[in-house]
């Protein structure tokens, strides 16, 4: 597990860490490296989430453009993080919206790596 590349991603949890194992298996070295430097690049660490969220005290709906809901994100703006509601539920939820967010990173770097294959 030390051995890992993925233990030089920032903040990563274990629950990213056995995602990132899962869609990887089978990638060559080359493969997983170019993987690697995709999805870092794309990749929100959770320990920067809280800040992001602190921030949506002031920038509401900061968090929320972050990580790509641009929707929920000028529904945030114009109502003031739904009246700070809704963005101290992000402050508390904050790693689970940067794993959602690293998710859907996880699958775009995939595809992109699948393509330079061809």
């Amino acid at each position: 597990m030390f051995d890992s590349p993925f233990m030089s991603l920032p903040g990563i949890s274990p629950q990213e860490y056995a995602y990132l194992q899962s869609a990887t298996t089978g990638f060559s070295e080359q493969q997983l490296r170019a993987f690697l430097m995709i999805y870092s690049s794309k990749r929100r660490n959770p320990d920067d989430m809280i800040l992001y969220c602190i921030l949506g005290f002031f920038v509401f709906g900061l968090s929320r453009f972050l990580v790509g809901q641009i929707g929920m994100g000028i529904l945030y703006f114009f109502t003031a993080g739904l009246c700070f509601i809704g963005t101290i539920i992000d402050l508390i939820n904050h790693k689970s919206l940067a794993f959602e967010y690293n998710q859907k990173m996880v699958f775009e770097s995939l595809q992109m790596v699948k393509m330079g294959n061809l």
